[in-house]
């Protein structure tokens, strides 16, 4: 009698079946965590404040008069010779400025996206809560900032739009530029420096917050710190176009 057939059927085991039942799930690009973003932030935000006051001392050599505000400019560009060639270290300034610039909108627009996808549904009704005008306005603040950046270069730096527009001339530069009759340039960057007061003012509390000096002791210290800081940067560069305007310098 012949011997019957047998067909084999091959079974999976119970683990591949498991496997193949279980849903897949694609695994998270990794992302840095917000409090590193943070920190990013008041990171570049205090390099930009350093360089904002250094800014704003040299401004003020215009009551020495022409000779030395042009003889600081011309200095600016000697800066570490002959170490480094001429306009080197300015150029190495620039470019860490730039860089901390980037820094900083790339971190704040993140923390902006993550914050917005957090909540994508707006609240019908939002209850007002305490907190400062600058604290509100901080994003548009900062692009008001941005587009005030670029005409002031265009306008002090290369002279593109300043009547007069000399190289290395740079009492007579800030003079031609805020003249009586240009009295709309001097309103627009009052406008801006303003506004940059603001956003330095809520920016250097929160860097003070992200990097851990800030606690229930020293909080109204620190937010009096930031809140004086902010209207002596403030002060201190506006009263080179006002001093202009008037004719007192």
């Amino acid at each position: 009698m012949p011997s019957p057939v047998v067909h084999w059927i091959p079974v999976r085991s119970q683990v591949q079946e498991r496997r193949s039942a279980a849903p897949v799930v694609a695994a998270e690009p990794r992302r840095l965590p917000s409090v590193v973003l943070k920190f990013v932030m008041a990171v570049s935000g205090a390099a930009m404040l350093l360089f904002l006051l250094g800014h704003m001392l040299g401004n003020l050599k215009i009551f020495l008069g022409a000779e030395a505000l042009n003889a600081y400019g011309a200095w600016l560009r000697t800066l570490l010779e002959p170490a480094v060639p001429y306009e080197g270290t300015l150029w190495l300034l620039r470019l860490g400025l730039v860089a901390a610039v980037l820094a900083h909108i790339w971190s704040a627009v993140l923390l902006t996206l993550r914050a917005r996808r957090a909540r994508p549904v707006r609240y019908a009704v939002r209850n007002k809560v305490p907190g400062s005008y600058a604290a509100r306005t901080m994003r548009w603040g900062g692009v008001i900032i941005a587009l005030f950046v670029v005409y002031h270069l265009l306008d002090l730096t290369t002279g593109t739009l300043n009547p007069h527009g000399q190289h290395l001339q740079v009492y007579q530069n800030l003079e031609a530029d805020f003249a009586p009759g240009r009295w709309y340039v001097t309103v627009f960057y009052v406008l801006a420096v303003v506004a940059v007061g603001f956003h330095v003012r809520h920016g250097l509390w929160s860097a003070l917050q992200t990097l851990g000096w800030s606690n229930a002791a020293r909080q109204r210290s620190l937010k009096r710190v930031s809140t004086g800081f902010a209207a002596v940067l403030t002060a201190g560069f506006l009263v080179v176009p006002l001093a202009v305007t008037f004719g007192l310098v």
